[in-house]
């Protein structure tokens, strides 16, 4: 069996790969990773290579720095962190381990609050309940780049269970090894610092949540009240099934709360996923608004009304809402492949206002380059809190200025990852020249496929690598656009199956 890092750490199903032996491997994997890799690992912090400091009868003497280790509200989640937090204790490690479940972006806040070299979070995201994963996140608290994931997995394929280093945390925490933490006043601070508070508390918003049964709930729910939102919750207790399906915020998983909405007067539905770190918000009287156009809403709002200013960073299948946008306000804009971690690696350089991506992430200057649905959904109370709008109004409004957009993305089976790869060599070989009748002006291989027309709109086809689904992606300036590029990659599909 392979562990392998996909774009957002390692997932497994329960009891088939992620059990508690491959936990242990994987945090001392990263434990050796952090002691022989000079750019990510202790060099970089001015301590010597491929040595552990002993102490008195060869144990480890002063902690090589400090871990931060949280989890999720999974089926024994907090177990597996234990595990975790009990190999790099037993590795030399300070573990700062988390006292109850926590959102991903909190983790990220607190690897850069104190100065760790990072942190690992017991997470699936928003994975079907039959999954767990971990992921680790560098110094700088973005996810792991390829080049520190590949490390990690070079040290895994060379490890035996025997050579895994292991302490009982009960005993580790008496040695002070392992810290138990409260990791929720420090991120609610900072969260507060970044948000017009006061502009907040006079618009007395009535805002209806779906937690999804996720980490978000000691943290969304009372950010809200605090800075003056009348707050309904849904689904606020932790369920390790999330309810009989995935926690990821979308039109089906947010139903209740769009029905709820349609009989109220709440001006916002909010939602994260299960591990907070993607968002979905639905406007007034339950209308859902895909990410897609959420950040370029957010965007605005930041440069508008808030007066900040830097360059922007989206991945590739990303709506060029965000470019319109940009350009209004002359903003440069790079793009990535999709992943937030490539999106983190540029903004953790500085300059960065702004990253997004279609799938729900977002992240913004002076916060830890990692995506957070709680701070997505708290700036988009702050939009509506400063304009007195629903944000479909002030969608209509922005669209007036910069032009409209309209895209959506659809997830399509084929039988086998052979006829996935098949489809990507004719796709090389033969691609389209026109499509919905449209001259392909540009095709953009960054990940995947992208067919950019003339006139503006664009298709694009992605394999997920793990499974035989292609995503589907197209963008155009009218709806009927975009159901006829749609058709038209359907039927790529379709030749590919004959």
């Amino acid at each position: 069996m392979a562990i392998r890092f996909g774009t957002s750490g390692w997932r497994a199903i329960f009891a088939e790969e992620f059990t508690f032996s491959n936990v242990r491997l994987v945090a001392q994997a990263i434990s050796q990773h952090l002691k022989t890799h000079e750019e990510f690992g202790l060099p970089a912090r001015g301590l010597p290579a491929r040595s552990l400091p002993s102490g008195k009868n060869g144990s480890p003497g002063k902690p090589l720095g400090r871990v931060v280790v949280g989890y999720d509200t999974r089926f024994l989640s907090e177990q597996f962190a234990r595990e975790a937090a009990g190999v790099f204790a037993a590795n030399g490690f300070h573990v700062l381990l988390s006292d109850s479940d926590v959102p991903t972006p909190v983790v990220a806040h607190h690897i850069l609050k104190n100065q760790a070299l990072g942190g690992l979070i017991v997470t699936a995201s928003h994975n079907p309940a039959e999954y767990n994963g971990l992921k680790w996140n560098p110094y700088w608290a973005g996810p792991a780049p390829s080049a520190v994931t590949e490390d990690i997995e070079s040290h895994l394929r060379a490890l035996r269970d025997q050579e895994v280093r292991w302490v009982d945390p009960k005993t580790a925490q008496k040695e002070k090894k392992i810290e138990l933490a409260d990791l929720h006043p420090a991120y609610v601070l900072h969260l507060k610092s970044l948000l017009g508070v006061a502009k907040i508390k006079r618009a007395k918003l009535k805002v209806g949540v779906d937690l999804q049964h996720g980490s978000a709930t000691h943290y969304l729910l009372p950010l809200l009240s605090e800075v003056g939102c009348q707050v309904h919750p849904l689904h606020a207790e932790r369920d390790v099934l999330f309810g009989g399906h995935s926690s990821e915020p979308a039109p089906e998983t947010l139903s209740e709360l769009a029905a709820r909405m349609r009989k109220s007067s709440w001006r916002l539905g909010l939602s994260c996923d299960g591990d907070a770190d993607r968002f979905g918000i639905l406007d007034a009287k339950g209308t859902w608004l895909p990410p897609n156009e959420i950040l370029g809403l957010l965007l605005d709002h930041l440069v508008r009304h808030k007066g900040l200013r830097g360059k922007v960073v989206r991945s590739v299948m990303t709506s060029h809402f965000v470019d319109a946008v940009a350009k209004h306000h002359g903003l440069e804009v790079r793009e990535t492949p999709v992943g937030f971690k490539y999106i983190g690696e540029l903004m953790r350089e500085g300059g960065y206002l702004f990253g997004g991506e279609e799938s729900g992430g977002l992240s913004i200057q002076g916060h830890a380059p990692e995506k957070d649905g709680i701070l997505a959904c708290l700036l988009a109370v702050e939009l509506v809190a400063t304009t007195g709008k629903t944000l479909t109004q002030y969608k209509q409004q922005l669209y007036k200025q910069v032009g409209a957009f309209y895209s959506q993305r659809l997830n399509l089976h084929l039988q086998n990852l052979s006829d996935v790869e098949r489809l990507q060599e004719r796709l090389r070989v033969h691609p389209p020249l026109d499509l919905a009748g449209s001259s392909v002006w540009r095709i953009d291989e960054t990940d995947g496929f992208k067919f950019l027309l003339k006139e503006g709109s664009w298709l694009g086809l992605r394999a997920s690598g793990t499974e035989p689904v292609v995503r589907l992606y197209a963008e155009a300036k009218n709806p009927q656009k975009l159901r006829r590029l749609l058709e038209e990659g359907k039927n790529l599909l379709k030749q590919k199956q004959r």
